[in-house]
């Protein structure tokens, strides 16, 4: 189990890191540091400070869009060769460019994952293993079709799952996560569709469209 322990603050990471590690998790996520936009050199500073505090894996997690910040492949290079349990990377600008560049300067056994199921055949050909996935809490099967058709280069069948999800994969976002797929998995009776504010519940039409979305792709399984 990863625990999500980021934070803007280094010594708040650190702390919640250990307190994670305490409870028994098996890895920690580390978003990159928000609002403060750090130089690169404050982000190895930042990563290298929490990983020498900690015996977890860690999987750093690169999201410009919601952090203002990009941990640039030179960073995430020196990061994986100075601290040994920086293992795995989210990358989530949306750059196919960027995995393709993360993959030549890294070493084999440092994991490059698709931060967005919509990115998951074209990072994957470029050298990413896999997806932490939002469409697989509620399509498992066919999100995992999807990654092993890449891992077997069997880009006919990858295309043809990619295009049919496709249509989920972006309607899981058509307002900030997790808020459509926490409500889709309500509809189940699985969770509650209760999110904590800023955050809050999806508007009707939204509601609408995604549960026209998931009746379309039922009607395809």
């Amino acid at each position: 189990m990863f625990a999500g322990r980021g934070a803007k603050s280094t010594q708040h990471a650190i702390a919640d890191t250990g307190l994670a590690e305490k409870l028994g998790v098996d890895a920690a996520l580390l978003v990159a540091p928000y609002y403060n936009k750090p130089s690169q050199e404050g982000l190895f500073r930042h990563f290298n400070a929490i990983a020498g505090a900690t015996s977890l894996p860690i999987m750093l997690y690169n999201i410009p869009g919601r952090c203002g910040v990009d941990i640039l492949p030179e960073t995430v290079e020196r990061l994986a060769g100075e601290c040994r349990n920086i293992v795995c990377i989210k990358e989530a600008s949306g750059s196919v460019e960027r995995v393709g560049e993360l993959r030549r300067r890294l070493p084999d056994a440092f994991t490059i994952l698709s931060g967005d199921d919509s990115l998951i055949l074209p990072f994957m050909a470029v050298g990413a293993a896999g997806v932490v996935s939002v469409a697989s809490n509620l399509f498992p099967s066919e999100v995992c079709a999807l990654v092993r058709a890449c891992e077997s280069s069997d880009l006919k069948s990858a295309g043809k799952l990619h295009r049919k999800l496709l249509p989920l994969f972006k309607d899981l976002f058509i307002e900030p996560n997790p808020v459509p797929v926490k409500t889709a998995l309500a509809w189940r009776g699985a969770i509650s569709a209760e999110v904590r504010l800023p955050l809050c519940e999806m508007s009707e039409s939204n509601q609408a469209r995604l549960r026209k979305t998931l009746e379309e792709f039922e009607a395809q399984r």
